[in-house]
């Protein structure tokens, strides 16, 4: 099982692209794994024959654990996997269960209550089983699948609980984002800014490459590109917290909020500062279609310096957002609204929009992060200097 990203300990095994002694080539897809932001299909590391599938579909695997072996044409597995697999087929040894078990942290229940594995848990609340009555056939009685399946296959049980049962995405944004809001020292700084010349540069642009490239020019491709030459000026904003010292970072990779049926996930334009506009359309054009079929790639959420949430198409006026660790900010993106402004003393009318960074204390100060905002509204109220066209 990859570690498809930091601090992951466990993915499903969604499906296998290949059955049991297919041949296979390096970089075909081979499987689908879901982790807490996607599922993402995995490629083939390497040429040969796909044998001793040890994992089912559906099965929650630690990372690291053997899944399958990709063997060369005529090669044997290894002595002691080919023991397993012939045991698993005379049934002198159990086949694997439809989850592996995770973590015994993971397995863990309410003070006093039983342990369950995570997919036991999920299919509790899904058919309404009282797990205080259950007993737990896995390790040290973990209640497993198995279990819970059995019961409810059994008889009547209680009546579903009003429950919306959480998808691993859900489930793992619920806690990463409960993490970071109580272990990060977080800070907000909120600046209104004039966004009429954005509204006529995205026009003008839109123009040329809406046509040319066949993806539709945002106002967020704008925000990445002119966000990405604001960090270039205000590198500790882009830096890292690794615990006890501040990392700066060479590259800047802007996450984008992308909202998911099961959640949010964070999808990564990479190398943002040294993109043009229309490299940055065609990059988050690719990113939502994959981001919306629940296929993205694990070079998709990979690598983020930085992150920004729009919020601005769900006629949001303004917002605070959560951090992302190990990320130092995250700029919250409130809509394009009319509003009334003062204007050398004169009362006016001009389309504003809201931006806030929430910032870690631990790296970033105050007057970093007032000079970096103002920097990057600078940058939205001056396009011009970057699009020469405009």
């Amino acid at each position: 099982m990859p570690a498809l990203e930091m601090a992951q300990e466990t993915g499903t095994l969604i499906a296998w692209r290949k059955k049991e002694g297919d041949s296979v080539r390096k970089g075909e897809l081979l499987l689908d794994v879901e982790t807490d932001k996607a599922v993402m299909e995995i490629e083939s590391p390497g040429d040969g024959v796909l044998a001793g599938i040890r994992v089912q579909e559906g099965a929650v695997v630690p990372v690291g654990h053997t899944i399958a072996w990709i063997v060369a044409p005529g090669e044997t597995l290894p002595a002691e996997e080919q023991s397993i697999q012939s045991g698993r087929k005379m049934g002198t040894i159990p086949a694997p269960a439809s989850s592996i078990e995770a973590p015994a942290a993971e397995r863990e229940g309410t003070q006093g209550g039983p342990k369950l594995s995570p997919k036991a848990r999920r299919l509790a609340r899904e058919k309404g089983i009282d797990v205080t009555s259950l007993r737990g056939s896995g390790p040290e009685g973990t209640i497993v699948a198995e279990d819970v399946l059995a019961r409810a296959g059994s008889g009547p049980s209680s009546p579903p609980l009003a429950q919306t049962p959480l998808g691993a995405v859900g489930r793992l944004m619920a806690e990463r984002t409960t993490r970071s809001w109580t272990t990060v020292p977080h800070f907000f700084v909120t600046r209104e800014v004039n966004a009429s010349a954005l509204l006529a540069a995205r026009e003008k642009l839109a123009a040329t490459i809406d046509q040319d490239q066949g993806v539709r020019l945002t106002y967020t491709d704008l925000l990445v590109f002119l966000t990405a030459r604001a960090l270039q000026q205000h590198p500790r904003i882009n830096a890292t917290w690794t615990g006890d010292t501040i990392r700066d970072n060479p590259e800047i990779n802007i996450a984008l909020a992308m909202a998911v049926d099961e959640g949010v996930v964070a999808a990564v334009i990479h190398n943002a500062d040294k993109s043009s506009i229309s490299q940055i359309a065609l990059q988050r054009g690719g990113l939502s279609e994959r981001a919306r079929a629940g296929r993205l790639r694990p070079a998709d959420v990979a690598g983020a310096t930085f992150t920004i949430s729009n919020l601005g198409m769900f006629e949001v006026d303004a917002f605070q957002a959560i951090i992302t660790p190990p990320q130092a900010a995250i700029l919250a993106v409130g809509r394009i609204a009319e509003r009334v402004v003062v204007e050398h003393s004169s009362p006016v009318v001009r389309p504003m929009m809201s931006i806030t960074l929430s910032s870690d204390h631990r790296v970033v100060d105050g007057a970093r992060a007032a000079l970096f905002l103002a920097e990057l509204a600078r940058a939205l109220q001056e396009p011009e200097r970057f699009f020469p066209a405009c």
